[in-house]
Parts: C-alpha cells; sequence; structure tokens
C-alpha cells in the first residue's frame, strides 16, 4: 500500500496532481477539479490538527466504527460517499491556488510524518494509529485522483 511518509510515493501522488488542468473533466460526482482539491486539503489538515470539524454524534455513534472499518479495509473507497460539511465544497475555486495549498499540505505530511500527526481522535472514526492516518490519506487522494482519471 502507498504511503505519504514514503518519499517515493509522496513524489507519485504530486506528479499525479501535476498532471491535472483547470480544465480537467471528472468522471463521476459534482465537483469540479479546483474543488476536488480543495477538498482533499480537508483530511490532512484534520491530520494535522489544524481542522477540527464538527460530527454529529448520533451519527458517529451509529456509524463511525463500520465506516472506519471500511475505509481502512483493502477496498477502494466507494464513489459519492458522504463528507463532513467542511469537505463539502461548492463554491468556486483557483484551480492553481488550490493544486499549491493540496501539494504544500501532501509535502508537509510526509517532512513532519508521524510527530505532526494530531493527538486527537479522529472526530468521526475515533482513535487511529498513525497506519491509519496515513492509509486514509493515501486512499482518498488516490480515489479523488482516480475520478479526475490521473
Amino acid at each position: 500500500m502507498k504511503s505519504l511518509f514514503n518519499e517515493k510515493h509522496t513524489v507519485e501522488f504530486i506528479m499525479r496532481i501535476n498532471k491535472l488542468h483547470a480544465t480537467t473533466p471528472a468522471h463521476w460526482g459534482k465537483m469540479n477539479v479546483a474543488q476536488m482539491l480543495t477538498h482533499c486539503q480537508k483530511p490532512l489538515e484534520m491530520a494535522s490538527g489544524a481542522l477540527k470539524p464538527k460530527i454529529n454524534k448520533i451519527i458517529k455513534w451509529l456509524f463511525g466504527k463500520k465506516a472506519k472499518a471500511q475505509l481502512i479495509s483493502n477496498a477502494d473507497f466507494k464513489r459519492n460517499l458522504p463528507t463532513f460539511s467542511e469537505a463539502k465544497i461548492v463554491d468556486q475555486k483557483v484551480f492553481d491556488m488550490e493544486k499549491d495549498k493540496l501539494i504544500h499540505l501532501i509535502e508537509q505530511f510526509h517532512k513532519n510524518g508521524i510527530k505532526g500527526l494530531t493527538k486527537e481522535p479522529h472526530p468521526f472514526f475515533g482513535d487511529l494509529s498513525p497506519q491509519e492516518w496515513d492509509l486514509l490519506q493515501t486512499k482518498h487522494l488516490d480515489h479523488h485522483l482516480k475520478q479526475f482519471g490521473v
């Protein structure tokens, strides 16, 4: 499995992002490419502790453990899964700015490594090991880069 803690894999993700253009069409979903780049920043911000989303505690209690087990399995992410409100990007974004921000966050995740991860539990999935935080990041990025054909 790919890891953003691995420099080679980090470079591969950045190369895939650099293949995108402002007009790259989605194969599925509602977001355009700039919105997707913004959306992909949110889990990285959460992993560092910079973003603390508001989560419905009832939904977390009902679905958190099951969703975590599904997402950290070997299976690819399913299309059109629900997301937390801070990651629902509906306004227009500037492609180049969002691309640069995402690449910077990926580089910071790699550079800071395990020490850069929040010590707080994931707001929806609960306690995550560093490997689980990493796995969620790589699977999420891979899912959305595939959404745009790279």
